[in-house]
């Protein structure tokens, strides 16, 4: 328990003194927002577009982190020590909202665009299901926070937008135009195939609805998680392989052989955090069997007894060692210790993925983050950027806080 302590401990100092201070440190005061781009070189692009997703997900951040502070998972003392003061976390959670509300959100269409200009004008007004489900995960969190009857009120219309015309009769659609006709993925296809339906976008939606559910309770919220759990549980794992399928036609037919490993043991504690906050015991009995699969499953075939590989494309295994990738394992590994702790070997492959990131992964330049990727010996992969639309703090972010609220600190 004491390795778990000293994990909890790390995790916090982390992110009072490396990620939250980064990204104050990249909040525009001109235009709003966050700056979008800091390459690897650590050169910051004042002038690079503003990826919607990117300040969905810092406001998200900001947010949790002051509830964090507002539960007492980390002090005043310990924030001023950092060089802030907890309420600076709410003044960054309202700056980025209120980018969102003016710049982000399409006052003319309705839902989010997904990116701006460096000045808050819509760059590419393409509206994405993915991007409008982190605006919901991003408002309900604010409001958590806040209090502010505004956000939700977006949240919901967001939600209004998904549920009216970004579905079909069996799951959820992609992308569209700024008017909502549909257009081809290509932001969230890749591995050289288009897809009509991912998982990816079904588990961020699962997500975003999960945390609206959490704190407004709304009923129609819960059947649509249900529905949610049920199109995972019948039409996105596969038993046979146990693992997702990640890219599939309109029928949800699976049309590339591909194991995402980050993703795998993302979705077994994002599953079964909704399952907690829905409180059915149908849809546990139905999604526990599912989730501890998953976990067991990526134990065995992508952990090395260090870190996590990336993912396996058609029989090849992609080993360089992922931001994100490492962030949601150490989660997901715990997750799957405190739900059966006979699995002892869960809780040191959190411990040890954390060794791995902490001196591999965590980039100890002045003025710089979290590297994007690392080879499997831990070396840096040269000129991925530092931030960029999709680089941000949601996932070690998260991390931290997942750590902190779970073992104490």
């Amino acid at each position: 328990m004491s390795e778990l302590k000293e994990l909890a401990a790390e995790a916090k100092h982390e992110l009072l003194t490396h990620i939250i201070p980064f990204w104050r440190g990249m909040r525009d005061d001109k235009f709003g927002g966050y700056y979008g781009y800091l390459s690897y070189d650590l050169a910051l692009d004042e002038k690079a577009e503003k990826g919607c997703i990117l300040n969905s997900r810092i406001t998200w951040f900001f947010a949790n982190a002051y509830l964090l502070y507002k539960d007492g998972g980390i002090s005043e003392e310990e924030c001023e020590a950092a060089g802030f003061k907890g309420e600076d976390l709410l003044a960054e959670a309202k700056h980025g909202y209120e980018f969102l509300r003016e710049h982000c959100i399409d006052k003319e269409y309705g839902g989010i665009f997904w990116s701006l200009n460096y000045d808050g004008t819509p760059l590419d007004t393409t509206k994405h299901t993915y991007n409008q489900a982190f605006c919901i995960y991003a408002l309900s969190s604010y409001y958590d926070a806040v209090g502010d009857k505004e956000a939700l009120e977006l949240a919901f219309s967001l939600f209004d937008i998904i549920e009216e015309r970004c579905t079909d009769e069996i799951g959820y659609l992609e992308a569209f135009t700024r008017d909502f006709k549909p257009e081809s993925n290509e932001k969230l296809s890749e591995n050289g195939v288009l897809a009509d339906k991912t998982m990816n976008t079904l588990l961020h939606v699962f997500e975003a609805y999960t945390e609206l559910y959490r704190v407004t309770k709304n009923e129609k919220v819960g059947k649509r998680l249900m529905w949610i759990m049920d199109t995972f549980a019948d039409k996105v794992y596969n038993p046979a392989k146990q693992r997702q399928e990640v890219f599939f036609d309109a029928d949800y037919n699976t049309i590339l052989d591909l194991h995402s490993y980050g993703h795998d043991i993302e979705t077994a504690w994002l599953m079964d955090r909704g399952v907690d906050v829905l409180n059915n015991e149908h849809y546990r009995e139905k999604m526990t069997p599912i989730t501890k699969t998953l976990t067991s499953r990526i134990y065995q075939v992508a952990f090395d007894g260090h870190s996590l590989a990336n993912e396996c494309d058609r029989g090849v295994v992609n080993a360089h060692r992922v931001w994100w990738v490492q962030a949601e394992t150490v989660v997901g590994f715990l997750n799957g210790y405190e739900r059966n702790t006979g699995h002892s070997e869960y809780r040191d492959a959190a411990l040890a993925e954390w060794e791995f990131i902490k001196t591999y992964v965590v980039d100890k330049r002045n003025g710089s983050e979290w590297f994007w990727e690392v080879n499997e010996d831990g070396s840096p992969i040269l000129d991925r950027p530092i931030v960029e639309p999709w680089k941000c703090p949601y996932h070690n972010g998260r991390m931290c806080i997942e750590v902190i609220r779970r073992i104490g600190a």
